[in-house]
């Protein structure tokens, strides 16, 4: 839906990567698991592996679905920002190329949610 302005839209953002003090926000949503209704977002540091990004931070969140527990994480296909992405579960955030406010999404193949429902 388009949306008209009535006026200038010009401030500053309070969201800026200088707000957070080192730390990058990355948001991630789980495909699939509409328990989950939008992507959830933490403010992490840069040096955290990504593995422990998966077990501490989204599994914090995530862990309350049933299907986690299950999930294959070399099987899990993921997005970054649309696009295909790989990441390297041992290497930090920024090693992995995330940036402040990027986007991840992860489908997890055969794990479709509540009864295959996708909730």
């Amino acid at each position: 839906m388009a949306v008209k302005a009535i006026d200038t839209y010009e401030f500053e953002p309070a969201d800026k990567a200088e707000n957070f003090h080192g730390a990058c926000v990355i948001y991630a949503g789980w495909d699939g698991h509409l328990l989950f209704s939008s992507p959830y977002a933490w403010p992490l540091p840069p040096d955290l592996p990504f593995a422990h990004f998966i077990a501490g931070p989204m599994a914090e969140i995530f862990g309350q679905h049933p299907d986690w527990a299950g999930i294959d994480w070399n099987s899990a296909v993921w997005t970054r920002n649309g696009e295909a992405f790989v990441p390297d579960m041992q290497a930090g955030i920024a090693a992995n190329g995330l940036r402040h406010k990027d986007a991840l999404r992860f489908r997890t193949p055969g794990l479709d949610g509540l009864n295959g429902a996708g909730i």
